[in-house]
């Protein structure tokens, strides 16, 4: 099925003002992955698919374009070394910061499937020890797909090799088809909301860490721009910003350097 400029306009320009989604240059993409899921749903074409879209704002067919068009790809211990430098340098900095209150405030922003917001929680589990029952370390975890969050929250995966296999016997539970369910001190420790990156950021509490990994990368450049300073206003002085090592900010971003992909306000 066949999409005129004016409908990929369109539907871009919608796409990109509502979510920050540039697909600008993936006009084979959306033809690719949307043709047959249009033609199922009855539509004749992808002009008529978009103007329905475009005046009905229908949230299913909303978050089904956004479940086809972006690519909710994740996996435990990714980029391992990140891990490794939040792991030896940063919870021991936010440890010293909360010995009074022993209260973490961590935020997965575009957490995918679940497996970023539950692999922090037990690094910090493993680093806390003994002592993780007398902090609250809960994660808010957000992404815009549905589809992703429903995942996440049931919490079953097939485990990579780069899981240590103590982790598998503490943090998880083998099931009969080989999969492995994440254990419930762990998926307790993460609160997943719905959330659209484009939406101005007022939780209650601003954070000691902000993860966003992997998300910018479907974002042009004055829209990271954008969010990157609505993160560094949600983050507390001395917080850090992760961001993935394909990705990197602009040099007038307020954040200052501290290693590859990891910023400190």
């Amino acid at each position: 099925m066949s999409i005129s400029d004016g409908d990929f306009r369109r539907m871009v320009d919608f796409i990109k003002s509502s979510y920050g989604i540039d697909l600008s240059q993936k006009k084979q993409l959306i033809t690719g992955r949307l043709s047959p899921t249009i033609r199922k749903l009855g539509y004749k074409s992808f002009s008529e698919f978009v103007n329905h879209l475009l005046e009905k704002r229908d949230e299913s067919e909303v978050t089904l374009v956004i479940n086809k068009l972006t690519t909710n790809y994740t996996f435990f211990m990714r980029e391992q070394e990140h891990l490794d430098y939040f792991y030896k340098s940063i919870i021991p900095a936010l440890v010293r910061r909360h010995q009074r209150d022993k209260v973490l405030s961590i935020w997965s922003a575009g957490c995918s499937s679940g497996e970023e917001p539950y692999n922090i929680s037990m690094l910090l589990f493993d680093y806390l020890g003994n002592q993780a029952k007398d902090w609250d370390t809960r994660i808010l975890a957000t992404d815009i797909s549905a589809q992703a969050l429903s995942k996440a929250q049931k919490g079953v995966y097939d485990l990579p090799d780069t899981i240590p296999s103590d982790w598998k016997k503490k943090y998880f539970t083998a099931n009969k088809d080989g999969s492995y369910t994440v254990a419930p001190a762990v998926r307790n420790n993460v609160i997943f909301r719905p959330f659209n990156l484009m939406d101005p950021i007022a939780f209650r509490r601003k954070f000691d860490l902000i993860f966003c990994r992997n998300v910018m990368i479907y974002f042009d450049q004055p829209t990271k721009d954008a969010l990157v300073r609505r993160f560094y206003d949600a983050t507390v002085p001395g917080g850090y910003l992760l961001i993935s090592y394909s990705e990197n900010l602009s040099p007038n971003m307020p954040y200052r350097r501290l290693a590859t992909a990891t910023f400190q306000k």
